[in-house]
């Protein structure tokens, strides 16, 4: 089995690969000191209160799941995997936290913190937009072959990417929580953007209500945006081939839309289906 298709199979199932370059050498116990984070992790938040009550659960429990790490300079120890338990055991006052350490390749630790995230859902969606914008430029692929990886569907991908086009003021109340994805999303491409999304806030506004005050100025610019002159050049030839209007439209990717027909009485209708049934 190749590693790509180990992505949607959890981190277990990559952590686990043959591959003697990523081979562990067991649990080590190893001083906290040692121990640091990933400066390109892609959780960036944790909630104090919920750190809090994991630090109580390891007083009292111990570090259930050990931190998986690997060696770098100066005898120093970095995180792949457990974050958040790491900061939670400082806080717990633990001295050593058991570790297993994997001699893995800075590509491979991103891209195992990212699927550990992703699949433990411990991102917000800026995060996990984020996270799949990263495992994009890494792994070199489409939102579709990402979406088979983790067993994501295609539209959930493209949808939470393109949350990174609003403006940061509008991420950081997605992060916050102020802001559910659903409104963001109402959000894209509309002027004063920001200004919306405060008064989403001020006056909480249901998604409903969002979408139908934005549909009106996506409507206005999207019959606003001129044709590309190649696709009226097509349509005219086409029209004049077959003598009827035609009208080609595109979706947003370019990569599909549709062709429209427009004929002026019965006649020419039954000249279209007489020439279709033809081919």
């Amino acid at each position: 089995m190749n590693k790509d298709n180990k992505l949607g199979m959890g981190l277990g199932a990559l952590l686990s690969t043959s591959n003697k370059d990523a081979s562990d050498s067991g649990i080590q116990t190893i001083n906290i000191s040692q121990i640091q984070p990933n400066p390109n992790q892609p959780r960036k938040n944790f909630k104090e209160n919920e750190l809090g009550e994991l630090a109580n659960s390891i007083k009292n429990q111990g570090l259930i799941q050990p931190l998986i790490v690997r060696r770098v300079d100066n005898n120093q120890y970095q995180i792949i995997a457990g974050e958040r338990r790491w900061r939670a055991s400082q806080l717990a006052g633990l001295h050593e936290l058991d570790c297993v350490v994997k001699n893995y390749k800075e590509n491979e630790v991103l891209e195992a913190a990212l699927i550990e995230n992703i699949q433990r859902e411990d991102l917000n969606i800026i995060e996990e937009a984020c996270a799949y914008k990263d495992l994009i430029k890494l792994k070199k692929i489409n939102n579709e072959k990402l979406a088979k990886m983790l067993g994501k569907s295609s539209s959930h991908i493209s949808n939470t990417l393109r949350l990174l086009e609003l403006e940061q003021k509008i991420q950081d109340l997605i992060i916050k929580g102020d802001l559910s994805m659903g409104h963001a999303r109402a959000l894209i491409g509309v002027p004063n953007a920001y200004d919306k999304a405060r008064e989403i806030i001020d006056k909480n506004l249901s998604v409903r209500q969002v979408e139908k005050i934005t549909s009106s100025f996506k409507k206005t610019k999207k019959s606003n945006k001129p044709k590309d002159p190649n696709i009226l050049d097509l349509e005219k030839e086409l029209s004049n081939k077959i003598g009827l209007k035609t009208s080609i439209q595109f979706n947003e990717n370019g990569s599909s839309g549709s062709l429209t027909l427009y004929y002026s009485d019965l006649n020419q209708l039954d000249e279209i289906m007489k020439r279709l049934k033809k081919q």
